[in-house]
């Protein structure tokens, strides 16, 4: 892979950071208040606090690859260029939505120019999981020979967004969106930097709610509103509809209202009451929550309070879904507004997300019980000659297409625990019938030996 990068031409090295030349009023708030040492950093306690991972690897002295893993403007540009300024670094930065390997290439040939004057680099990569995996395998070599340190920055899970070879040699650091009382402080420097007027506290609580945790949209949002009412207008919340208008909502993830009215939602659904959920439902619309963030709930609904009572209901949640990412709104509510009345009507049983808890739980608090030989694999000749699947009834074969009788757990659990109890509602009764019908079966077999 490394000949991809021959022959290119050395280019000047470009220092970590630029001096912000422009007219300070031309910059916009977010980039002027970003901070420049790390202890300016506003949030993300758990990895900047003293002792915590990256507080250790800024002070380690030796900068190791890492990704930054969190939702948009919680810092992860900031951390990734105040490394490079801590380590002297040469600070490279590509954004996986616009380059590719012409990108890549160049970014190489600075690192090497870099390492020729004994300097290290960075290179940045902004969303990198927008980069296929031949563009991120193509990092690895270098990344491996030392020749720069690699930071990638992602809003999706790097466990599935990530190559896997990448994943293995970086360490990935989750980001959290900004807390309320950090984005309180951040809201004080802008008041400062702008010169204004500090904002009500209610206003103040509600441009926080509708900043939903990113710092650069909470700074974005005040400047805008202080440039179209003035510094010295007392910012309250009269202003911020009149400024904001729909886009500040009532139901801003966060708040209290916002979960209290999701909360009554999901125990409409429960509660079988179609007419109080599609309400709820309506309200959550009506006060700007993302359509998708209901969607959801409602598959998490389907599974946890209907369940195998209606295993309809599930694929109904899953295919609303899917047909309001095609249609958006609002013509794709109404696909939400079928699931949600579904779901209200549906038989309901919590039986297997009780069970699922119930065999969590056990599991965690018991051994590593060996698995029975009968039940083994046994693919090879030694396995077989060490009596691996030996005994094991095909249950295909039996009567009924039942092996009476059979043992399925570990030797030691007997009698085994019984996680599953199905309700006697819907589908569910009738899995009940059944499965009463086959420990019938067990006994009998038991009693035949």
């Amino acid at each position: 892979m490394s000949d991809l990068f021959d022959g290119a031409e050395p280019q000047p090295i470009v220092p970590p950071r630029t001096e912000r030349s422009a007219a300070p009023g031309s910059i916009p708030l977010a980039e002027r208040l970003r901070p420049r040492t790390l202890d300016e950093v506003i949030g993300q306690h758990d990895l900047l606090d003293a002792g915590k991972p990256l507080r250790v690897a800024f002070e380690s002295g030796q900068p190791h690859s890492m990704i930054l893993w969190g939702p948009p403007g919680v810092g992860k540009t900031t951390l990734a260029r105040l490394m490079a300024d801590a380590f002297e670094a040469v600070f490279v930065q590509i954004s996986a939505v616009l380059g590719g390997v012409k990108e890549i290439r160049e970014a190489v040939e600075q690192a090497r120019v870099a390492q020729a004057q004994g300097r290290r680099c960075i290179v940045f990569v902004d969303e990198v999981h927008r980069f296929n995996k031949s563009q991120q395998d193509a990092f690895l070599p270098h990344v491996e020979s030392g020749l720069f340190t690699f930071i990638g920055a992602t809003t999706e899970n790097p466990s599935f967004e990530v190559n896997s070879a990448l994943l293995s040699r970086a360490t990935v650091h989750v980001l959290k969106p900004i807390h309320e009382a950090d984005q309180q402080a951040l809201l004080t420097r802008a008041c400062e930097a702008l010169g204004a007027v500090a904002p009500e506290p209610s206003a103040a609580t509600r441009l926080i709610a509708y900043a939903d945790g990113d710092a650069r949209r909470l700074l974005n949002t005040f400047e805008n509103v202080v440039r179209m009412v003035g510094v010295q207008t007392v910012i309250d919340e009269a202003v911020l509809e009149r400024c904001l208008g729909a886009q500040l909502r009532r139901y801003d993830k966060g708040g209290d209202q916002f979960y209290d009215t999701i909360s009554a939602l999901h125990k409409s659904v429960r509660g079988s009451n179609p007419d109080a959920a599609l309400y709820w439902f309506v309200r959550m619309l009506d006060g700007g929550v993302d359509a998708r963030y209901i969607a959801r709930r409602l598959i998490r609904m389907a599974s946890e309070d209907i369940g195998l009572a209606d295993p309809r209901a599930l694929r109904l949640c899953l295919d609303a879904s899917e047909t309001y990412e095609r249609l958006g709104s609002p013509e794709g509510e109404l696909a939400l507004a079928n699931a949600v009345i579904y779901l209200a009507v549906a038989a309901k049983s919590n039986a297997v997300y009780t069970a699922y808890k119930a065999a969590k739980a056990f599991v965690q608090q018991d051994g590593t019980r060996p698995v029975p030989l009968h039940l083994r694999n046994a693919p090879t000749a030694l396995m077989k000659k060490l009596d691996f699947g030996r005994d094991y009834r095909y249950a295909h074969d039996e009567a009924d297409g039942y092996a009476a009788g059979e043992h399925y757990f570990p030797e030691a659990l007997d009698p085994p625990p019984a996680f599953y109890q199905p309700v006697a509602r819907g589908l569910e009764g009738k899995i009940a019938e059944k499965l009463a019908r086959l420990r019938e079966l067990d006994e009998q077999a038991k009693k035949a030996r």
